[in-house]
């Protein structure tokens, strides 16, 4: 009866939504949670149906369309009203046009680009070729720079930068079945965060999302970053 009982609880048991990892690589620490796009339920977040910024984490996981939250990452830098600073989708719904040209901050550091969602692929675009492209994405979000394009790091990172913050972004596989979101657990610079999506998880394009406010829930590593400021733009996977 035990064997039975057993057995019947492998069979029952739910399988993790999405797989995260702790990664030492070339002396920094990254967690890496990787979400199989064609399975899970992956969509932006930055507004309630009364049209509220949600925040946090946890205002996800009490939406009244939300049943449980597996996985949650900031998604794009934004203004302090928590409105996005570049290409805004949700739901089919755009709420920020797409920002084509350079500008101050990272955003603005050339190449940036789009991470454009759909029901079974997600794939990071370079802004430039997500325009000529024109895309249909169900949800969308512009960040910059861009980490790693078709291949090779951004060309303006340093090696010898002494620019070290914690930070998060996505890189997403050639076929656009793969997503993986990284946040560094220690300070890194863009160079060494570009390596780690190019050398270590072979991404062929991968986008910066922010630094500083980097936050990550993953609800089977029992990790729920917090933080004293509201969020603009979340990424998650709800079931």
């Amino acid at each position: 009866m035990r064997w039975f009982f057993a057995v019947l609880l492998f069979w029952t048991a739910p399988a993790a939504a999405v797989t995260c990892e702790d990664v030492a690589y070339a002396g920094n620490s990254y967690t890496a949670c990787t979400v199989d796009v064609t399975s899970e339920n992956l969509s932006l977040f930055h507004k309630d149906a009364d049209g509220t910024v949600i925040g946090s984490f946890g205002g996800i996981e009490d939406l009244p369309e939300v049943n449980s939250l597996s996985f949650a990452m900031n998604a794009g830098m934004y203004h302090d009203d928590r409105s996005p600073v570049g290409h805004y989708i949700e739901d089919g719904v755009e709420t920020m046009r797409v920002i084509p040209n350079a500008g101050p901050g990272n955003f603005g550091l050339l190449p940036n680009g789009v991470f454009c969602i759909n029901e079974d692929s997600a794939l990071v675009y370079e802004t430039l070729d997500y325009v000529a492209r024109a895309p249909t994405c169900r949800d969308a979000t512009q960040s910059g720079p861009m980490l790693v394009i078709d291949g090779a790091l951004h060309p303006r990172f340093l090696v010898d930068s002494t620019s070290r913050f914690i930070r998060n972004g996505v890189g997403t596989s050639g076929d656009g079945e793969t997503a993986v979101f990284v946040i560094s657990n220690d300070g890194v610079t863009f160079h060494e965060f570009g390596s780690f999506f190019r050398d270590y998880l072979k991404v062929p394009n991968a986008l910066y999302f922010d630094g500083k406010v980097s936050r990550l829930y993953a609800r089977a590593q029992g990790r729920s970053d917090f933080g004293f400021q509201s969020l603009g733009p979340m990424v998650a996977v709800t079931e």
